[in-house]
């Protein structure tokens, strides 16, 4: 399936679930590799992170425990840049090593959201682990950013977690917004 419409919209392609699959595999070595002897918390941020951090988590070897909180700033097709309160945060992070998972980071605004709160428990470490990041649309740096699994231009996607209106998250690929070249006249 290279083409799908999802409502008012024609999206197309972009990242293969043997891809994601591979590049999620690297993600989980790298982890391993930077926890051992150690018990991070993984904190997946729904809706869109449990795909990802579901795969992810199989690949991963050292103990750890897991988590998710719910945000949202997203209405529609863009973010409305307004971080609606985080459900669910861990109230034990208190000296432990936390891992962020999500399935995009665009603009940084929830992700910042989400880190200052954690940041008010005193965690021992946190690090970001996100499926996507698109750079250009980023307000500030987040320095803990570590893991990233594909950057993308400042397209719309869907599929893998991701969705557009509620719809499409079922997805095994990830799909941009088809861009309409104007016909000649």
């Amino acid at each position: 399936m290279n083409k799908i419409q999802i409502e008012d919209r024609e999206f197309e392609i972009l990242i293969e679930n043997d891809n994601i699959c591979k590049r999620t595999r690297l993600i989980g070595i790298q982890i391993n590799l930077d926890y051992e002897n150690r018990c991070p918390l993984f904190i997946g941020v729904l809706n869109g992170s449990f795909m990802f951090m579901g795969d992810l988590l199989k690949e991963i070897t050292v103990s750890c425990e897991v988590a998710f909180i719910q945000v949202s700033s997203y209405s529609g097709a863009k973010s409305s840049g307004k971080v609606k309160e985080i459900l669910g945060l861990p109230d034990d992070i208190h000296n432990r090593d936390i891992i962020i998972v999500e399935d995009i980071v665009d603009t940084g605004l929830t992700l910042s959201h989400i880190l200052k709160e954690l940041y008010k428990q005193k965690p021992a470490s946190v690090k970001v682990c996100s499926l996507l990041l698109k750079p250009a649309a980023l307000k500030e740096p987040l320095e803990e950013l570590e893991y990233v699994g594909f950057e993308l231009a400042n397209d719309f996607v869907v599929g893998y977690g991701l969705d557009y209106n509620g719809l499409g998250r079922n997805l095994n690929d990830i799909y941009r917004t088809k861009t309409v070249v104007p016909s000649a006249s």
